[in-house]
């Protein structure tokens, strides 16, 4: 019975990846398509999230996705993640350091649509 909820705890754990949407993949790529990137915004736009820092957050039981659920781009959907990698650490380090870069670079892309898509300056380009 433990190694089955284990593994229920686990498979949770790794379905929990922050995803693009297909409309959000297609706005994407018209940027990429301009040439604008999360590495190379044509505006004053800043990451809100960094990969690396979420990564490594994540070494700590569920600091890294703490740290994606904050914040003006945070996706609230992590502090459970964040709880889910609290209660299985430190098993969690397994699967929750590269989820956390992964979504951390996933977030960075939506406020970069958002950005594009509703602020005012990033319109008229």
């Amino acid at each position: 019975m433990k190694n089955f909820i284990s593994t229920i705890i686990l498979l949770l754990s790794l379905s929990a990846c922050t995803h693009l949407n297909a409309y959000e993949r297609d706005r994407l790529q018209s940027l990429r398509g301009r040439g604008i990137t999360v590495d190379t915004p044509q505006t004053q736009w800043e990451r809100p999230a960094s990969p690396a820092a979420a990564g490594a957050l994540n070494l700590l039981p569920g600091g890294g996705n703490f740290y994606l659920a904050s914040g003006n781009a945070g996706d609230s959907n992590h502090y459970t993640y964040g709880f889910l990698n609290l209660i299985t650490w430190p098993l969690s380090i397994l699967w929750a350091v590269p989820e956390g870069a992964v979504d951390a670079q996933t977030i960075n892309e939506r406020d970069l649509l958002y950005h594009y898509t509703y602020s005012n300056s990033a319109a008229q380009k």
